[in-house]
């Protein structure tokens, strides 16, 4: 089935005759790309780029910063393991070089940070720690867990995202010119087909196996080889018409749209999810406003460019070997950047799989 798929596209892209530009838009999707040597075999003239779709990535410096301070001030932290090595802007005066803080870090500082895998891990350590805030990031695929765990009385500092008006953005650039979207499976799921449609672009929500992958290239390279401009579902076997209406709604209850900051994409309206008034007392940043508004004296906030390039990777503007830094100064072990952090980043995917 697989050579099948290959040799469709390869007499696809040869019809086409042009180059053809593919952004996909889930980290998992790049991960897919990178496990499955799928660049290694498409015809020269189709080209793959990755986007803005590892949530860790695009958080926040001063998110990041921002959870760092509670934690340094002694609130205890509980959050996934992906952003745990995430550095942000805050460094200890003392440190004569400077090496910017990581909750990991924050850790060996003698905060008490905890990884966990789910919220309800958070919720059963708060039983434990009454204090606990949870830092909660990610698009429509884990805004839902979130959500529930507010509702059961767990404090959370939110840093969730929702990811339509970040492709308005890609497909708003003047300077990045993308043929065709593999748009993400998981995020598909919770939002259904339908809100894809006002993008007038060739779109194929897939899978995240090899073989979803190519097959969802093969879809787009049809819409575009026929001149079709289309949103397609490849994914039917988890990704239905009207995705998950009762998810949404639990969302929706906790959560209003707000103003937010992406890495890469600056400031995107209504692209952020902040916790409604109703919930207020487990919002981390309505709870504890002053100890975010107090920095101790010994940590200052420095604004200083590292070098790192995450944030033109992520609009597709940069590959992950254009950065000076990558897999030299900044590596799995000892991360600059975020997007060499997490396991749905470009650059720890690229080293990963080199």
């Amino acid at each position: 089935m697989t050579s099948n798929i290959i040799k469709k596209i390869e007499t696809l892209a040869k019809e086409i005759k042009r180059e053809v530009v593919i952004m996909e838009l889930c980290g998992t999707h790049t991960e897919a790309v990178a496990k499955n040597g799928i660049k290694k075999i498409l015809p020269k003239n189709i080209r793959l780029l990755s986007g803005p779709g590892c949530p860790v990535c695009v958080t926040d410096q001063k998110d990041v910063d921002a959870v760092l301070t509670l934690a340094l001030s002694g609130v205890p932290i509980a959050c996934y393991g992906d952003v745990l090595k995430v550095p942000g802007n805050l460094v200890l005066k003392a440190d004569p070089e400077k090496q910017k803080l990581s909750l990991n870090k924050a850790r060996e500082l003698g905060a008490d940070v905890s990884a966990v895998y789910s919220t309800i891990d958070a919720l059963k350590l708060q039983k434990e720690k009454p204090d606990l805030v949870f830092f909660g990031l990610g698009f429509e695929t884990t805004t839902p867990m979130t959500a529930d765990a507010i509702k059961k009385g767990l404090t959370v500092y939110s840093s969730h995202k929702l990811f339509l008006p970040a492709m308005q953005v890609l497909v708003d650039s003047p300077t990045l010119k993308i043929d065709g979207f593999l748009d993400p499976g998981h995020v598909s799921a919770m939002i259904g087909v339908e809100p894809y449609r006002k993008f007038k672009l060739a779109q194929v929500i897939t899978g995240f196996t090899g073989e979803d992958v190519l097959f969802g290239i093969y879809m787009l390279l049809r819409q575009i080889a026929e001149g079709r401009k289309v949103v397609e579902n490849e994914y039917t076997r988890c990704v239905k018409p009207k995705g998950n209406p009762v998810a949404r709604k639990l969302v929706n209850d906790v959560f209003e749209a707000g103003d937010a900051f992406w890495r890469g994409l600056g400031t995107i309206p209504n692209s952020g999810l902040d916790i409604r008034e109703k919930y207020a007392k487990y919002d981390a940043k309505v709870k504890y406003r002053d100890v975010l508004n107090s920095l101790d004296e010994k940590y200052e906030i420095l604004n200083t460019s590292n070098g790192c390039i995450c944030g033109a990777i992520m609009r597709g503007l940069k590959q992950p070997k254009d950065c000076q830094l990558f897999n030299k100064k900044c590596t799995s072990e000892n991360p600059i950047g975020a997007c060499m952090v997490s396991a749905e980043g470009a650059c720890g995917i690229e080293v990963k799989y080199l």
